[in-house]
């Protein structure tokens, strides 16, 4: 399933493009809202953080 263009949530920035909720042709979610979380018991750096909203296309 492909996003339109027209539903990009210009607020949410994505090159994830295998990502099931990316706007195929611009970096941007198609989700109205995302869930980040982490895989580590202390996050230190942005590579800690998960984005939990993430669906394989």
């Amino acid at each position: 399933m492909s996003c339109r263009c027209n539903n990009a949530n210009k607020s949410i920035e994505c090159t994830v493009t295998n990502c099931r909720n990316h706007c195929d042709g611009a970096n941007y979610c198609s989700l109205e809202r995302i869930l980040v979380g982490t895989h580590e018991a202390n996050p230190t750096m942005d590579q800690c953080t998960d984005c939990k909203s993430f669906q394989l296309k």
